[in-house]
């Protein structure tokens, strides 16, 4: 059996920080993760993942990421459930984080200081490799149509010129 999630989003709201009755700490949060095609209209649209982390990650993620950070997880799928205040059967989908990425520096949201978890051997976003950003591993040429229709990791999907965003309840996760 096989239960492996690998994301890579921006966080729709400041993470929440809880601590259980025994101190533990958890954290959640939703990823917003944009999907690799375009709809009818010609829009991109994205997924909002739920997100739990516990203890000491929990903390980092609370102190280290906010809204619009970009953020790498990788985990397992959970589904649990409970009774509602109302009487009935609730049923929750998450994603439980065994490891939370920062993949922004803190001042490119806005956060000012430097990334955890940062190789200072490498520059931000160089290639691990050793070549530069404009050549592959095999030292060719990239080739810049080749990814034509689908979203860069850092495109923000929160940056929308000042507009409005049109998101339905439907589409909301809570």
């Amino acid at each position: 059996m096989l239960n492996r999630v690998v994301l890579v989003g921006r966080l729709t709201k400041d993470p929440e920080l809880r601590y259980t009755a025994s101190g533990v700490a958890v954290a959640t949060f939703t990823l917003a993760v944009n999907r690799a095609f375009q709809n009818q209209q010609g829009e991109r649209e994205a997924d909002f993942i739920n997100c739990v982390v516990w203890r000491k990650p929990a903390e980092n993620v609370a102190n280290f990421l906010k809204k619009g950070s970009l953020a790498g997880v990788d985990g397992r799928m959970q589904t649990r459930n409970y009774e509602g205040q109302d009487g009935r059967r609730v049923y929750v989908t998450e994603v439980v984080a065994e490891s939370v990425q920062f993949l922004e520096p803190r001042n490119a949201s806005g956060g000012g200081g430097s990334r955890p978890n940062f190789n200072e051997n490498q520059g931000y976003g160089s290639s691990p490799f050793g070549n530069d950003q404009n050549h592959d591993q095999r030292g060719g040429s990239n080739n810049n149509n080749r990814n034509q229709g689908f979203t860069r990791l850092d495109d923000d999907p929160f940056a929308n010129e000042g507009q409005t965003i049109d998101i339905s309840d439907d589409d909301l996760p809570f």
